[in-house]
C-alpha cells in the first residue's frame, strides 16, 4: 500500500469513525474543517498538505469524500458508524438493488435480514458487479438481489449517497434473494 493509500484509509478513519484519532471534531453534518484535518494528521507524523488531501478526494475510486463549495470542510460521504447527519435526501430506488456479502454470513442474513452492523445504514449497489467486489472484500462473495422497489411501496425510506451507494435503514429477509 502506497503512502497516498495509507492516508486514504487514514482520513476514511477520521471523518467516518474515529475523529478524535486526529484530535478534530466533525459537526453534526460530517463536516471537518479542512485546516484542523491537516493539522491534526501532521500532528500524528503523517505528512500531507492541502495539494495532497484534494488529490485524494479527487482520485478515490470509491469517492469515499465531498469539499464544501470553496473547498474549507470535507466529509465523508456514507459509511460512519458516529452519528452524524450528512443531509441524505430521500430517494426512490430502482425496482432492484443488490448487496454483496461473504457465504459465512447469508444464513444469518437470510433468516434475520441485512442489518447496518456497526455503520448508520444498509449499503446497497445498484448492480450485481460492484456488489461481488464489495462481497469479495469479506470473503468467498455471495450476490443478494434486494427488492427495493417493494420495500419502497412497503414505507421502507431510502437514500442515494454522494459516491452513488443506496443506503436504509434495515433490509427485512423476505426482500432478499440470493443470485446465482
Amino acid at each position: 500500500m502506497g503512502k497516498t493509500d495509507k492516508l486514504s484509509v487514514f482520513i476514511s478513519l477520521v471523518l467516518r469513525h474515529n475523529p478524535d484519532a486526529a484530535g478534530i471534531t466533525l459537526d453534526e453534518h460530517g463536516w471537518a474543517d479542512v485546516e484542523e484535518l491537516l493539522a491534526g494528521i501532521n500532528a500524528t507524523g503523517r505528512r500531507i498538505d492541502r495539494a495532497a488531501l484534494e488529490e485524494i478526494v479527487r482520485t478515490d475510486n470509491k469517492q469515499r469524500y465531498s469539499f464544501n463549495e470553496d473547498k474549507t470542510l470535507i466529509r465523508a460521504n456514507q459509511g460512519h458508524s458516529i452519528p452524524v447527519d450528512v443531509e441524505l435526501k430521500e430517494q426512490e430506488p430502482p425496482e432492484f438493488l443488490y448487496h454483496g456479502t461473504a457465504d459465512r454470513f447469508l444464513e444469518s442474513i437470510m433468516s434475520q435480514g441485512l442489518m447496518p452492523m456497526s455503520r448508520l445504514y444498509v449499503h446497497l449497489s445498484r448492480d450485481a458487479e460492484t456488489a461481488y467486489k464489495v462481497g469479495q472484500r469479506h470473503g468467498k462473495p455471495v450476490i443478494l438481489k434486494v427488492h427495493t422497489g417493494q420495500m419502497a411501496r412497503d414505507g421502507f425510506q431510502f437514500y442515494l449517497s454522494e459516491n452513488g451507494v443506496w443506503l436504509t435503514g434495515k433490509v427485512d429477509a423476505k426482500y432478499l434473494e440470493r443470485q446465482a
